[in-house]
């Protein structure tokens, strides 16, 4: 039997992982998550819940899916001081995990990445945990999700904005990432890159810039945005000028890149999902008013955080080593964002 385990399958990139493993392999997923961020697997999986196995709710008429309310430090704490935890406790016949999937994070907006700097910190002890269990179960293959905000700084202001390449971070000369996020997920790198080379673990890091799909929370900007203007709102508000600029990339070419890069990259080395093209918070505006049909003002919100200036991937070694790149564009990205939104206004109309 193969099982593979997705820490923080309930938040947005957990959850699209999780309904991606059920529809694309006859695998076992235990999934698990606090829920502090992420939603109940009620409001978004396709399965219904079929019944309990032990703590853990079961969906899916194959009883494929296990979904575990804990946090996940707690989990690891157990599977480190009985190796055979999950096997007893679930009465699942298998050795080791196939995949993990490690997306248990403090996570947020820019408002909670400088708001509350420590909280996001925590992060540090959730991935020291992680890996020291990986060291120790030796699942088949790790993923661990770094960040974009791990690089340095100095690279994404107004003045001096480049596409950023895997090679401007070199642990032998540093520089300043973004706020305890950005260290956090730096030293998770790190981990990452011992456990491959120390204890001989297959792990891949990736680099994700802006990720955005239609079941994002509205913490984050682009679905912000976007109920926004499906509500028809004049003025239309945006943090700061609106000329700061992101690389967004849809949820489902993030999937299909982790993939794809799990295949092919082993040794902690971590590599850029992006599109490589960097698009200011006007321009998005823009392009889903276009989709809407309406031309309203923009008010922009000077008194909120906005973080770095600009932050953008070059996507070169990724389109060379992997051979992978991003399949959805912009405009119909953003489509899908506007749909989604707009048919949740409407249901809320009817409610």
């Amino acid at each position: 039997m193969k099982i593979h385990l997705v820490s923080g399958g309930c938040g947005f990139v957990g959850r699209n992982m999780v309904k991606r493993l059920y529809q694309t392999t006859t695998d076992t997923i235990l999934f698990i998550d606090n829920l502090l961020v992420g939603t109940h697997p009620s409001t978004w999986l396709d399965a219904e819940k079929v019944g309990d196995n032990a703590d853990a709710e079961v969906y899916g008429e194959d009883k494929r899916l296990l979904f575990l309310k804990d946090d996940f430090r707690n989990l690891l704490a157990a599977m480190t001081a009985n190796p055979r935890y999950i096997q007893e406790k679930y009465k699942l016949d298998f050795d080791k995990f196939s995949d993990v999937f490690h997306f248990a994070a403090i996570v947020g907006g820019r408002a909670t990445i400088d708001g509350d700097p420590m909280k996001v910190a925590l992060d540090l002890s959730i991935d020291a945990e992680f890996f020291f269990w990986v060291t120790r179960h030796k699942p088949a293959r790790v993923l661990y999700p770094s960040s974009s905000a791990a690089y340095p700084v100095s690279k994404q202001t107004e003045s001096a904005a480049i596409a950023l390449s895997e090679s401007d971070i070199d642990f032998e000369n540093m520089g300043q990432p973004d706020m305890t996020y950005g260290w956090s997920k730096l030293t998770g790198e790190y981990l990452a890159h011992v456990a491959a080379k120390y204890y001989d673990i297959s792990v891949t890091c990736i680099r994700p810039f802006s990720g955005y799909g239609e079941d994002q929370d509205l913490t984050y900007p682009i679905p912000a945005i976007a109920a926004r203007i499906a509500r028809r709102e004049n003025p239309v508000e945006v943090w700061g000028t609106g000329k700061q600029g992101r690389d967004f990339v849809h949820i489902d070419d993030v999937l299909d890149c982790i993939f794809i890069g799990m295949d092919k990259v082993k040794d902690g080395s971590a590599f850029n999902i992006g599109r490589g093209q960097l698009t200011t918070f006007i321009e998005i505006i823009n392009t889903l008013c276009k989709i809407a049909g309406y031309e309203p003002e923009i008010k922009r919100l000077l008194d909120k955080p906005v973080g770095v200036f600009s932050r953008y991937s070059n996507m070169d070694y990724v389109k060379e080593n992997l051979g992978w790149e991003a399949k959805i564009s912009l405009e119909d990205g953003m489509k899908r964002i506007y749909d989604a939104a707009l048919e949740r206004e409407r249901a809320a109309e009817v409610v």
